[in-house]
């Protein structure tokens, strides 16, 4: 199952994920000026995931010219149709079109200290959201969080607008500025945890984080300790709560909860596999304590996924 982080990974290195068929690309690089890359994808693996938005704060005090912000979402629910003139058609094959098809849409805005710098200007630094905007906060860091609806209708508004040439400009330009101030929204002041997270400043610290994350997905199936996974990615096990938490936003158990339920609906509904075969998978004692799960995870009873 493809997973959310994976795809933002891609986007930050600027290449086109192998795993999903690319069926749209659009992109803008000029210096000094708002830089972006809009793909568009076709799943080809089940797609079940909550649309996602990461902030990431890059700086180096020695070399101040390459800091920057950058921000990327994924989100799926939207259609794409490669022939453009029959909006009006009832997704229906044709002889020139294949009908729309569902996405998965990824977006990468990079903006350089430069740029930014016309909102800081002459502007004093009262909070955390100035000072990431100024570069002045000493330590890089990354930042995931949810994808609200105000993020998303301009999300879906960059992908659905009817304009071109100068207004195409002069409208792309407002919309990734509303992204860029929702998004700093979602950074908390003073007491953000995130800004005492020292040991997420540097490369391998983060990388460790995310490492945990993949060894916890391996082990779906067949439940981790907190302090066998420490082991595993060579960190203290506070920090790796900790660095957890600001990294993802959820904390190791829950997002581990959340996966293997979400991997349940799949197995269920998907791949029609009885309630049985499904606790047994994900390593459960019980029948009765995997349906206690699911249900507090997804409201429903996992006899109601059953085809």
């Amino acid at each position: 199952m493809l997973q959310v982080l994976d795809i933002l990974k891609v986007a930050h290195r600027n290449t086109v994920d192998p795993s999903m068929n690319l069926l749209h690309m659009k992109e803008q690089f000029i210096p000094g000026s708002i830089q972006y890359v809009i793909r568009r994808y076709y799943p080809t693996q089940n797609w079940q995931n909550d649309d996602t938005g990461m902030l990431v704060y890059h700086y180096s005090a020695k070399k101040a010219e390459e800091n920057f912000l950058e921000l990327r979402f994924c989100i799926s629910g939207n259609k794409y149709c490669f022939e453009r003139s029959c909006a009006e058609c009832s997704e229906q094959p044709t002889k020139n079109c294949s009908g729309k098809h569902d996405t998965v849409d990824v977006f990468s805005f990079h903006f350089s200290s430069t740029f930014l710098h016309q909102f800081v200007h002459n502007v004093k630094l009262s909070n955390r959201k100035d000072e990431v905007l100024a570069f002045k906060h000493p330590n890089s860091f990354t930042k995931i969080f949810p994808v609200c609806s105000r993020k998303r209708m301009t999300l879906d508004a960059l992908l659905n607008h009817s304009y071109s040439g100068a207004m195409e400009n002069i409208f792309t330009n407002a919309k990734v500025h509303e992204l860029l101030l929702y998004s700093l929204e979602c950074l908390v002041d003073e007491k953000e945890e995130g800004f005492t997270c020292k040991f997420l400043a540097d490369d391998a610290g983060r990388e460790r984080i995310y490492l945990a994350r993949e060894i916890l997905l391996q082990h779906i199936g067949d439940p981790i300790t907190i302090k066998a996974l420490s082991r595993k990615v060579a960190m203290n096990e506070c920090y790796l709560k900790k660095g957890f938490k600001e990294v993802f936003g959820t904390t190791i158990f829950d997002f581990y909860q959340q996966q293997r339920m979400e991997h349940a609906k799949y197995l269920l509904y998907e791949k029609s596999l009885t309630v049985t075969d499904v606790s047994a998978m994900l390593g459960y004692s019980s029948i009765s304590h995997f349906s206690a799960a699911f249900k507090k995870h997804t409201g429903l009873k996992p006899c109601e996924l059953l085809r």
